[in-house]
């Protein structure tokens, strides 16, 4: 990613400079409030009301360990976990690997532009198909033109303030906090809930966001400074991540807490974003349905950038190539991972249902994103003496398997 390096300016971390240097995660953080996690979350909240915020807790956490270990490969090796994967290892593995991550990214973009066409519903009653071309012609011109890093910062400061929005809406409504303690530690899998809890899942923890950080973190290539400005970097990058997971947590967690409050307890299952906008009703009165939709807009047309970003990244870094939006490969992965999410979208006949589904999609994928991911930080070859520590190994195998062990449960379900 060109447009990110800091070419001929050698780090440096006194006072504020160290803020030029954190921030990745508050990018890839858009995805934490993408149209996917919105339709996730009202299904969580008004069909279980707060059984299922655990899973918001788990998959944070497991998002925080990944992506800081994604995070340390693009630090420590100066590759994207795409670039990574196909110079580490054999083309019979990083092919499929590749294609599939890919193929994640078509099914985030799906979600992000089917977001955005619902808001164009909601805002101007365009028909679906006619807003999801909208929001595609719009966020292609942006990127191959590279005309959406000057409307970057304010998309996502924008979003980020609706997103915190519904966090400041829980000290409006009455919440049972003593049961969505208990929630947010207690595993529980009620009847039926499985897809959900695995669409909550591939919302929160999301292949391409992997793909995506490594590539931000690499393009500043802190692998050609010395070891302290290294170590140091790695320190920062912990800190920014944790902070910006914890955000996507907050915000995550109150999407559902205000489900919860606002449709479970009337029986009442959310069966479209539409419905969605009541939530903000005790915020914002009789122009929650209009704030909300602009919202929704803004979050689909960010998000759907970061999607194809990662797309481009994974499409790119199949030659061997970083991020450059100037180069051919770069440009035929941003525009295959947004034209097959337009296509896809034109054979959807549930709205809502599709936006479920791709997330449950994202969390079939993860898998082999996160063996892969392990297996390149593991070997000294990729990582030198950043190599992963016993104790990470451990770690990241256990959230591997526990993500395997859910999918395979949600198959048996479907069975």
């Amino acid at each position: 990613m060109k447009w990110l390096s800091k070419t001929g300016h050698r780090p440096a971390f006194g006072g504020l400079e160290i803020l030029k240097y954190i921030g990745p995660g508050l990018l890839v953080t858009v995805g934490f409030i993408d149209p996917g996690n919105w339709a996730s979350n009202l299904a969580a909240g008004s069909s279980y009301g707060v059984v299922l915020l655990w899973m918001v807790t788990l998959s944070t956490l497991m998002l925080i360990v990944l992506q800081h270990n994604v995070a340390h490969l693009g630090i420590a090796s100066g590759l994207c976990l795409s670039e990574a994967a196909t110079l580490h290892l054999p083309a019979a593995v990083s092919r499929p690997v590749l294609v599939s991550a890919g193929l994640a990214a078509v099914s985030t973009a799906l979600a992000e532009l089917l977001g955005g066409a619902i808001a164009l519903n909601m805002l101007f009653r365009v028909p679906l198909r006619i807003g999801a071309s909208a929001v595609f012609g719009t966020v292609l011109v942006m990127l191959l033109t590279n005309s959406y890093h000057r409307l970057e910062r304010w998309i996502i400061g924008f979003v980020s303030i609706i997103g915190l929005s519904f966090v400041y809406e829980l000290t409006l409504v009455r919440i049972p906090w003593g049961e969505a303690a208990t929630g947010w530690i207690k595993p529980g899998l009620p009847a039926g809930s499985l897809p959900i809890v695995m669409a909550v899942l591939g919302a929160v923890v999301m292949p391409h966001n992997l793909f995506l950080h490594s590539e931000i973190i690499q393009s500043r290539q802190w692998n050609l400074e010395d070891e302290t400005v290294i170590r140091r970097q790695l320190k920062y990058e912990f800190a920014d991540t944790l902070l910006s997971m914890g955000v996507g947590w907050a915000i995550n967690s109150a999407m559902i807490l205000l489900a919860a409050a606002t449709f479970f307890g009337r029986g009442t299952i959310v069966g479209e974003l539409q419905q969605a906008g009541r939530m903000l009703e005790p915020l914002l009165g009789s122009a929650a349905s209009t704030v909300f939709a602009v919202a929704l807009l803004l979050a689909g047309f960010s998000s759907s950038m970061t999607a194809a970003l990662a797309g481009g990244s994974i499409f790119a870094g199949a030659f061997a190539e970083p991020y450059d939006i100037r180069d051919t490969h770069t440009r035929h992965g941003v525009i295959l991972t947004l034209a097959g999410a337009l296509a896809v979208i034109f054979f959807i006949r549930d709205p809502f249902k599709g936006l479920i589904y791709s997330q449950m999609a994202l969390s079939v994928q993860l898998p082999v994103t996160i063996f892969t991911q392990i297996r390149l930080t593991s070997s000294a070859a990729v990582m030198g003496r950043h190599v992963n520590s016993r104790g990470t190994l451990v770690l990241l195998l256990a959230i591997g398997l526990l993500v395997t062990a859910l999918n395979v449960l949600l198959l048996v379900s479907f069975l």
